[in-house]
């Protein structure tokens, strides 16, 4: 019987089938690129360029976690890096293969759920997600911790961009346990600062702060209501 639950991986499905936007509805959301969405536009991350700049981040292998139509995979690209960038939305990564070509870099973009992927033990220097985790489902969030850590080499790093809880661009102020009472993420959850120290405590903490606003004429992507993490694989 298809919804008998017989393994650890069949609860986490049918956990997945409560809360989990499906493919179509990603599909949907970068179908029509004309929408006022703020990360539409084709610039990277301010926290991003500024690990660049700093010096905290050199070239090397890269995975990104939910790249959308590929605006930091570029970037990274352009960097030197070489990339994998994994979406599920076959329309984001049209749009970024298009973003790719015209800036004349070479971006690997793969279609899959995060969770499916085949990754090697330590073959990234660094892992980055915007945007991805506040969607993640708190049953998925060991699976994902996991991944990060099998997918980085020793002292390899990580960063994310996530949703302040409670903050002006969403991110909701509920409990895990809500979740499921309320079957919803609510658009994604909100975090703060002492919620990301706990659930990345098994990472050394390089920087942890909110994401500086910034001016389009800038040429990078900065809002308010976001956080800004770098963490390294002890």
């Amino acid at each position: 019987m298809p919804e008998t639950i017989t393994t650890y991986e069949d609860l986490l499905n049918m956990l997945d089938s409560l809360l989990r936007e499906p493919t179509g509805f990603w599909n949907g959301f970068y179908e029509d690129r004309e929408k006022e969405v703020p990360f539409f536009g084709n610039f990277p991350d301010e926290n991003l360029v500024t690990y660049f700049d700093s010096g905290l981040i050199g070239t090397g292998k890269v995975l990104e976690l939910g790249c959308g139509p590929g605006r930091n995979a570029i970037y990274l690209a352009q960097k030197g890096c070489s990339v994998d960038a994994v979406d599920l939305s076959k329309e984001a990564l049209e749009w970024g293969k298009e973003r790719a070509v015209d800036k004349h870099v070479h971006v690997n973009f793969i279609q899959s759920n995060i969770f499916d992927l085949d990754i090697v033990e330590g073959q990234y220097d660094f892992v980055y997600d915007s945007g991805c985790f506040h969607h993640i489902a708190p049953h998925r969030r060991i699976n994902y911790l996991e991944m990060v850590k099998k997918a980085l080499r020793p002292k390899g790093l990580y960063s994310i961009t996530c949703f302040e809880e409670g903050g002006i661009l969403g991110g909701a102020d509920i409990s895990d346990w809500e979740v499921y009472r309320q079957r919803s993420l609510k658009g994604g959850l909100g975090f703060t600062e002492g919620k990301l120290r706990m659930i990345f405590k098994e990472f050394e903490v390089v920087e942890i702060r909110k994401m500086r606003k910034m001016e389009q004429t800038d040429k990078t992507f900065g809002v308010q209501g976001l956080w800004t993490s770098l963490f390294m694989k002890n």
